[in-house]
């Protein structure tokens, strides 16, 4: 393993994949009853901004540096739990940090939540795990993110969701993605699933998208966010998030926040977005 977050914390796809996150993590945490998240690749959990890591590709600039003038008011009110879920890890951890996945989801878990976070990069685990030790609610396992997403579910709970965010250095890892997907809802047809894939090649997204809208069994999103045309397939012109069994609201509100994100993250004049259903209502 030779991918490091570190060096992409904060840019324009981790913005869509951490709003998106914080957007249903509000909905779970709406009801009394508690719930499970579980983050197959987690990472370390908070990222310096001024560490060497994000200095050397500064991809933080384009993304969530892009955020600091307010959008209108029915995004901002969309944006806002995303938006104090940064705010409170800075006000803890200093300005210049960035929180990963993992302390997006520390900040919503309740008294009786629980957070399960999975990495397999070794140093990054341990990092992890002495980071929430003292946290009951959180656990961290060294384990192989794709392993821990059949292993894990159904959770106890069974209320809750899975974010899947592999690091795609492998060939093929986008059509693992739809197939693990598919595999995963049928183990946990209730449960909600965040599968996130970078876009460089679009037709392997499509392609992996259309297997998923004929084999799916349940509702479900294909949320994209393009900021540069999808023209050279060994740049990165995107990144997009599947979400299966959505909140209900998440399709109305993805119709108000993508075309503000792809006005303001957009590169040479170009930016896209797409919300399409999948699955048996598509």
């Amino acid at each position: 393993m030779n991918y490091r977050h570190a060096f992409h914390a904060g840019n324009f796809a981790d913005v869509l994949k951490h709003l998106v996150l914080v957007r249903v993590l509000t909905y779970l945490a709406a009801k009394p009853k508690p719930f499970r998240a579980v983050d197959t690749h987690a990472g370390i959990g908070l990222y310096d901004l001024d560490a060497d890591e994000a200095g050397r590709t500064g991809e933080w600039h384009d993304g969530i540096g892009r955020l600091d003038a307010p959008f209108a008011p029915e995004v901002e009110a969309l944006l806002a739990p995303y938006r104090e879920a940064v705010a409170a890890v800075r006000a803890r951890y200093g300005a210049r940090t960035y929180p990963g996945s993992p302390a997006i989801i520390r900040e919503a878990l309740r008294a009786g939540d629980k957070g399960v976070f999975v990495e397999l990069h070794p140093v990054d685990a341990g990092t992890l795990a002495e980071r929430y030790a003292s946290d009951s609610r959180t656990k961290v396992l060294h384990l192989d993110g794709w392993t821990a997403l059949n292993a894990l579910i159904p959770p106890p709970e069974r209320r809750g969701l899975v974010l899947i965010d592999p690091p795609y250095e492998e060939r093929g890892e986008i059509d693992r993605l739809g197939t693990s997907l598919l595999k995963a809802v049928r183990k946990w047809p209730t449960g909600i699933f965040l599968g996130w894939y970078p876009i460089k090649d679009l037709s392997a997204v499509d392609r992996m998208a259309a297997a998923l809208d004929a084999g799916l069994e349940r509702p479900a999103l294909r949320l994209d966010l393009m900021i540069e045309r999808p023209d050279d397939p060994t740049r990165l012109s995107g990144t997009g998030l599947i979400v299966i069994n959505p909140p209900w609201t998440l399709a109305a509100e993805a119709e108000i926040v993508l075309p503000a994100l792809a006005e303001r993250l957009a590169r040479g004049g170009y930016g896209a977005f797409r919300c399409e259903r999948l699955g048996p209502e598509g």
